[in-house]
């Protein structure tokens, strides 16, 4: 540090400067200014002007004091430097902090068996009533997993060691994350019988400071859900997926699919035979028609959807809906797709998933009497997709456009739109 540096970091020395900066003085009307002796402020000012900021001239009996621009400018660059070489160091801290691996810790009481609560952290259908849209589950030690945590969001990772009952440590990381890919941290659950329950604690480690801050973030929100899942029996709609942004017709159908999953699990054996607006086809008939509808847009991404024949309606049709996202993801939306008849733009062949699914699951809620809660932002989305899909295959998938009712909400205007009326006016 220069002599100027250090001689202007005293309180006093600094007053002096600025007052000598506004017009030349003598050591009287400087010590004018403070309440300190004259002695004091003479001592103040060789010390400025030994570190050259200050210079005095002698005017009669008086020395006149004024500021030395040069020192000023030796003065400013020095504190640029001091400033800089601060601001630098504290870049590099911050960087180092970042790059440093950091952990997170969640612990709740769950009032089940460890056996249950292993169930509920790895079964793709109850995975799904808490935490993901999809979830495609290989459980075993090398075996991968891949959970659409929410719309348009995909963790994935590989189990690397799988205790039932007791342990779960797996990779985890993001699709299309370049700093957290799939397996660069890891998470680390484990299961203690406790009074009243398991104790699930979770590790999630390898992670910077800010990756670490988001997780905690996301961790809270999804055990607060396992939580209200246990307690209840229902998590509720996953406020994370209400609304997504930046849809696309991927993003679409998975948002889709979380708000018919609700519906699709409340079906029941006496709703199999009971009539939906899709005209002509029953509840059990507007399933089949879309398990169908499944496996052949599936096809025209070039993948393989396989119905699963057992498990429950939701489990299937979540499965096969996943297998569908899946393939259009490889898909170039710029291109061309093979379609009924001939070639079809890969972006129009697209569109029709998310239209057939919403239409289809709202026809089964009206069937049975439920209620499809879905925001206004999906349907908007998937309302714009349908004004593509639908005048095409009027009279034949479609009925003609009919006009909603006085202050239907909007999944009733689109489906008015799609030539349905609702069952419950």
């Amino acid at each position: 540090m220069s002599d100027a540096f250090s001689a202007a970091a005293e309180p006093n020395r600094r007053r002096i400067l600025q007052l000598l900066a506004a017009r030349p003085m003598t050591v009287s009307e400087v010590a004018a200014e403070f309440p300190v002796t004259r002695s004091a402020i003479s001592q103040h000012l060789l010390v400025l002007a030994d570190a050259g900021l200050v210079e005095a001239e002698r005017v009669g009996r008086q020395r006149i004091y004024r500021v030395r621009p040069g020192g000023l400018r030796t003065l400013q660059a020095e504190i640029d430097k001091f400033w800089t070489d601060e601001l630098d160091q504290l870049v590099a801290d911050a960087n180092t902090l970042r790059s440093q691996p950091m952990s997170y810790t969640k612990s709740v009481l769950l009032p089940v068996t460890p056996d249950e609560a292993f169930a509920l952290i790895t079964d793709p259908e109850r995975l799904r009533r808490w935490q993901t849209v999809t979830a495609v589950v290989d459980l075993r030690a090398g075996g991968g997993f891949r959970w659409t945590v929410t719309p348009g969001h995909r963790a994935g990772g590989t189990f690397r060691d799988v205790v039932p009952g007791e342990r779960l440590v797996f990779g985890w990381g993001w699709d299309g994350d370049a700093d957290l890919p799939y397996d660069a941290s890891t998470v680390t659950i484990t299961l203690e019988p406790a009074d009243g329950g398991t104790r699930v604690t979770l590790v999630h480690e390898g992670l910077t400071a800010e990756q670490a801050a988001l997780h905690e973030e996301g961790w809270k929100h999804f055990f607060a859900r396992l939580e209200q899942l246990v307690a209840t029996g229902d998590a509720g709609p996953d406020e994370w997926a209400w609304a997504p942004a930046d849809l696309t017709p991927v993003v679409a159908t998975e948002a889709v699919l979380a708000v018919i999953q609700p519906v699709l699990r409340k079906l029941t054996p006496e709703d199999q035979p009971r009539a939906t607006p899709c005209t002509d086809f029953t509840c059990h008939e507007v399933a089949t028609h879309l398990m169908t509808s499944l496996v052949q847009l599936g096809a025209m991404a070039g993948g393989t959807v396989t119905n699963p024949e057992s498990g429950s309606l939701e489990h299937r049709i979540s499965t096969m809906t996943g297998q569908a996202i899946d393939a259009w993801r490889t898909v170039d939306m710029e291109g061309t797709v093979p379609g009924f008849g001939g070639e079809l733009p890969a972006s129009y062949a697209a569109s029709i998933l998310p239209v057939e699914l919403l239409l289809h699951g709202w026809d089964l809620a009206q069937g049975s009497g439920q209620t499809l809660c879905v925001s206004d932002e999906v349907v908007a989305y998937v309302a714009g997709l349908a004004e593509t899909v639908i005048p095409g295959g009027r009279g034949t998938a479609f009925a003609d456009e009919l006009t909603p009712a006085a202050g239907a909400d909007a999944v009733d205007r689109l489906a008015a739109y799609a030539g349905r009326t609702p069952m419950r006016a």
